[in-house]
Order: C-alpha cells, then structure tokens, then sequence
C-alpha cells in the first residue's frame, strides 16, 4: 500500500488539504511528482534526496533500481511553493520502511533544506485554522512559525528545527543498531497571550499645527469607520494627518487580530507574531493595478486587502492609474474585491478606511493665496477627469487643508488636544454602535457599513431633520448613494456627541463635508 501523509496549501486566502501519497516500484531509478506540480514542488526531488541523506537515511537516489512516484490531490488544483518537503519526505521514509508511525490526524508543513533543516513558510495561521477546521490533532511546522500557528486553540503545534527532529518525535520502529534513530518528544508550542502593541513611533494630535476642521474630520472617520479625502497645496500637512490617523484608531479584537494576521502572513508581509494594531498601508501613485487591487495569474491580494480592517492611504490620488481608481468602487462599497482569471478566481475581504489626498491642480496652486496656479486649462481639464464622479460620490468627507502661517509653525505645541482625549471619544462612539447593532443578520459594526434597509431599521429622523435634509439634497443635486451617506455620517456625529438621536446640527455638520469645488 502506498504511504501516505496530509499536507495543506492557501490558494488566495483559502486553504486545502493536500493528501501526500508514496509508492515505490521495481525498474529504473526514476522520482517523479504528479498532481500539477509546479517548478517548486518538482525542485522538491533533489531537496528531499539530499535532506534524508543528511538526516542519516538512504538517498533515495542510493538505493538503486527504484521507482519513486509522489501524488499530491486533489490532483486538479496547482501545487505552489516548497511546503510539501517534509510531508513527502516522511512519506517516502514511510514507503520504504524506515520509519513508522500513523500519519492519521496529522498535518505536516515546511521547505527542507539540504542540511535537512525546515525553513520557514507563509500562511502558517491559516494552515493552522484549516487543520483544524478539518478534524487534525497536531500541525508540523517550522519552528519559526510554531508561535503564530499558536494562537489557535483547539489542535496541537509542534515547530521543529529538522526532519530528524520530526522523525525521532513520531517514529515507532524498534531501535536497531543499523537504524539509530534517536527517541524525543516535542512539547507542543504553548499559546501566546493576546497583548496589545502599539504603534511604534504614533504622531500625536497635539504636535500637528492648526488644521482643526481636519483633524475633527479624522475623528468622525475613526468613529464610524468612513471614507474621508484631504486637497490643498503642498507641503500642507496632508501626509503627516493621514499617518496620525492610525493613532486614534481603536486595537483590533482578537478575532480581527486573527483575520489580519493570516492575510499578512500569505502574503509574506507580517512584521511581528500577531498584528494587533489596524495595518496601515501606503502605496505609491506608480504601483500597478495587481498590485493595489489584487490578482495575478493565480490571483492574490492587493493592497486593498492588505488594508483590510484598517486604512488605505493614497497620496498624489489623481495620479494613480485611472483603472486603479476606477477599480475602488467594489471595495468601497462592498468591503470586498472579487478577481476573475482563467486560471481561477477569487473574493478577497477589503473592508479600510480610505483616506485620499491631493492638491487642487497639476502644479498644486489652484486657489492658493500665496502662489499662483501655472496650469494650462487644458491640463487642469485633463486632470480633472482622473477621478469620476461616481468615485468622489464614496467618499464621505472632503477637506480642505490650508497653509498655517509660519509665525504659528515656529511657536511652541500650545497644548492642543491630546490623541488620548480624541481616541477616548472614538472608543465611546464605536462602543454605541456596536450595541446598537448587536444580533445583526450582516453582522455590521460600523455607521458606515449600514445599507438602505439597515438605515431603515436603526436610524429614525425627526420631521424637522427630514426636511432639512431633503432641502439640502435638492439645492446640492445629491445622488441617492450620497444622501444616505449624509445620514451615516450624521449617525457617526451623533455618536461621538452621545446623541441618541440625529439632530439637525449633525445633519448640517455632515452636509458642510460634502465636495464643493475640489476638481471643478
């Protein structure tokens, strides 16, 4: 019978298992690897002979006339990467007897070198929710990956240096002089408690000089999880608002935690155990569409979803590629990004906060006091079509962001707010709606998140406002996406002023954030 062992692999952000089988036949030496393996995996032969030679085991290539196949299922899906190294090398230690041990319940992981040690592999938290989602009792990993792998409950991890160190642990086969293989038991890797980090180096609110109207801006989009676009000239402090912006953002729960950390680990982009704090995700004005949006051959995420549960920042906005900003809308509205590809697709969550930031014009004057604007009206008509009306239609706030006076940027930090105070009010704002929508079908959590039916169920305006509202949406010409969006960022302002209902002032507040004249 041939030997067999499990593996798994993340397809986009979902995984599979993999059932590893080897069989052995008489003739000429032969090793070869079925199941749409790619060039990785096929590599994987010569890894393995030199690994189990390394470990004190024959090489397969040492054992003469022998025919070696490996068969990775299901057989139609592509197999990527190096991970299947060391199930395929227990399975081949398995088929010719050198070993044993019941492979049932188990899940094996990780790139073998040819020293036969495991290297470190990406994606080990969703390997980790798929084993045991799937009734495994123990994951094989890297032991660089064991403390990540750690944080789900339910299955035992074990992080190993090398395949001997795997080997010695699972082996059953009497100990022969011709076979010495030591005896170990691995303890699995202990769960690591759940803290907080925060942000390295936050800026705080009370360093940045004037700019009141956009820093409450920043606070009502922290509150209720809304879209918000700063333009001015530069050198302004348009950049330096949107990187204060993470500050009073609220730490993720556990479970965000969870669902941030596997994708940044898929994609090779964790910077530490567990991402704690909202990801923060900058992209710059020349990066491509595959690379903001997501896809591929085999499609993978963007930097849209990079962002998930957390802010997309792009800077220069106008002068990223028009099909990058035209391909925001899904997200925007959906909080997902669906790729389609002939070799497969895939929907990836894409639930951030947008914060946009540009200035006026191609010369960045437009309207400036100090400095006059040298664009042709041709190339401020050309610059003008970059962002359609439908994409400035999903952004919630649009803020002017004017120069200080330098006599106000030499004095010393007045003391302004602190970012404890705003974050404080943030909290308590997020709080309120999270009990309003507890036991939610869409399972919502934010203002900004709410439907049309979901306004009609939670949100309930007074006459007056009513009025106030329809009357500004004729004068204004709002389409129906942006009068709603009026109400969620009223309910958001509410919020933060402990309101339980929308008042007119909150209405009116909302209506002042409109876009004006910003690109016409």
């Amino acid at each position: 019978m041939p030997a067999r062992t499990y593996s798994a692999q993340i397809v986009g952000l979902k995984g599979h298992i993999i059932t590893v089988e080897v069989d052995l036949f008489g003739g000429f030496h032969t090793f070869s690897v079925v199941g749409l393996p790619d060039k990785a995996v096929e590599e994987s032969r010569d890894r393995i002979s030199s690994a189990i030679k390394s470990t004190g085991f024959k090489s397969p290539k040492s054992r003469g006339q022998q025919k070696i196949v490996v068969s990775l299922s299901p057989a139609d899906l592509k197999k990527e990467g190096a991970l299947f190294d060391l199930p395929m090398a227990l399975g081949y230690l398995l088929a010719t007897d050198d070993i044993r041990f019941s492979s049932e319940k188990k899940l094996f992981v990780g790139e073998l070198s040819l020293a036969g040690e495991l290297r470190s592999l990406k994606g080990a938290l969703l390997i980790a929710q798929l084993a045991k989602e799937k009734g495994f009792a123990e994951l094989y990993l890297p032991k660089q990956n064991a403390e990540e792998a750690a944080h789900i409950d339910g299955i035992k991890i074990f992080g190993a240096e090398t395949l001997l160190e795997v080997i010695a642990h699972l082996n059953t086969k009497p100990i022969h002089d011709e076979n010495p293989i030591p005896r170990l038991s691995m303890r699995p890797q202990q769960k690591t408690p759940f803290v907080h980090t925060p942000s390295k180096e936050p800026i705080s609110f009370a360093d940045i000089r004037g700019q009141e109207m956009a820093k409450r801006g920043l606070e009502i989009a922290a509150a209720g999880g809304h879209n918000i676009a700063f333009y001015g000239p530069p050198g302004t402090g348009k950049t330096l608002l949107a990187r204060a912006f993470v500050s009073i953002l609220p730490p993720l729960s556990f479970g965000e935690a969870l669902e941030v950390t596997g994708i940044h680990s898929v994609v090779g982009k964790l910077d530490g155990i567990l991402a704690t704090e909202p990801p923060f995700r900058s992209p710059h004005h020349t990066s491509s569409y595959v690379s903001v949006i997501g896809g591929g051959t085999f499609p993978k995420p963007g930097e849209v979803t990079l962002a998930h549960r957390g802010v997309l920042f792009l800077d220069e906005f106008p002068e990223f590629d028009r099909r990058v900003v035209e391909s925001l809308r899904q997200p925007l509205e959906e909080g997902r990004v669906s790729i389609s590809r002939s070799k497969g697709s895939e929907i990836f969550p894409a639930e951030f906060m947008l914060i946009a930031a540009l200035n006026p014009c191609p010369c960045g004057y437009r309207g400036d006091k100090t400095k006059e604007c040298v664009c042709s009206p041709s190339l401020l008509q050309k610059y003008q079509r970059k962002i359609s009306g439908p994409i400035i239609d999903r952004i919630d706030m649009w803020i002017p962001v004017t120069r200080i006076e330098h006599e106000k940027l030499s004095e010393k930090s007045s003391g302004g707010e602190s970012t404890e105070a705003i974050k404080d009010r943030v909290l308590q704002a997020r709080k309120a709606q999270e009990e309003r929508y507890v036991g939610n079908e869409r399972n919502i959590f934010q203002n900004s998140r709410m439907n049309v039916r979901d306004l009609e169920q939670y949100v309930a305006l007074s006459d007056s406002v009513k009025e106030t509202l329809n009357q500004a949406a004729k004068k204004l010409d709002l389409s129906a996406r942006a009068y709603h969006r009026i109400i969620k960022l009223a309910r958001t302002i509410a919020d933060l002023e402990r309101s339980a209902d929308i008042e007119q002032k909150h209405i009116l507040e909302a209506l002042q954030y409109r876009p004006k004249a910003i690109l016409s």
